[in-house]
């Protein structure tokens, strides 16, 4: 099932190619155009590039959720029902197939983000351990986005869905710290599950952070992996449980 979503990619160039390039216009833009920091003591590339790394990882899931529709509404899932395959494989599949996508997504904003002065400053070990939280933050964000797919139901929905990522996106601190914002506003994004990841990330490439006091500030590390797994439970199986049902 993975071999045949990346076999689509032959056959879809330009849709890859967006996907790959859209967080990259948003972070010149951001960097270059919009950019701010206040609140910050360092580098504002440096608090950015990490911030919009986590973005990444929220925005570009309407690829996966369009594929999901498609095969139920196209019968594909009824050839598949045929095959001696766990009814969970379409989605697993389909996933590993976006985790892919996502990591030559992090790779490219790795290298648009040192072009333009990023750098992280602890060893590999810790880099590591950010890339990890970006991609185990990701494969969270997938399976709510596979599950809300399904209660949409057609592909033509899927974008209506996808506009309530916005919100997790623009309401964290990828962009503005939240010391920068009113206080009730910085407090709930300092409890936004990307300002965690995002956080977290910074921490561990050693990039600058804005100074908090705050209990999810000081533990952004714990959050970052709380998060996403808390979200996995939940919708992990209700996406499994949902395919089973529309595609009997």
């Amino acid at each position: 099932m993975t071999r045949r979503e990346l076999a689509h990619w032959a056959r879809q160039p330009v849709q890859v190619v967006v996907g790959l390039v859209f967080p990259v216009m948003l972070l010149l833009m951001f960097g270059f155009l919009t950019g701010g920091g206040r609140g910050l003591s360092g580098d504002y590339v440096d608090y950015l590039v990490p911030g919009m790394l986590a973005l990444t990882m929220a925005f570009g899931l309407e690829s996966t959720m369009l594929a999901v529709t498609q095969d139920l509404n196209k019968g594909v899932i009824d050839r598949f029902r045929s095959l001696p395959m766990a009814v969970s494989a379409v989605l697993v599949g389909r996933s590993a197939a976006d985790m892919i996508q996502s990591a030559a997504g992090l790779a490219v904003m790795t290298g648009v983000g040192w072009t333009i002065g990023w750098r992280w400053h602890d060893g590999p070990s810790a880099f590591l351990a950010a890339v990890g939280l970006l991609l185990l933050f990701r494969f969270a964000m997938l399976w709510v986005g596979i599950h809300l797919a399904m209660v949409a139901g057609r592909p033509e929905m899927v974008q209506a869905v996808q506009i309530l990522v916005w919100p997790v996106g623009f309401l964290s601190n990828a962009f503005a710290t939240p010391r920068s914002m009113p206080g009730w506003l910085g407090t709930a994004v300092e409890w936004n599950p990307l300002s965690a990841t995002a956080t977290a990330a910074r921490t561990l490439f050693g990039n600058p952070a804005a100074p908090s006091h705050t209990w999810p500030a000081e533990h952004a590390n714990l959050l970052a992996v709380a998060w996403p797994v808390a979200l996995l439970l939940v919708f992990f199986p209700l996406a499994v449980r949902r395919f089973g049902r529309l595609s009997r």
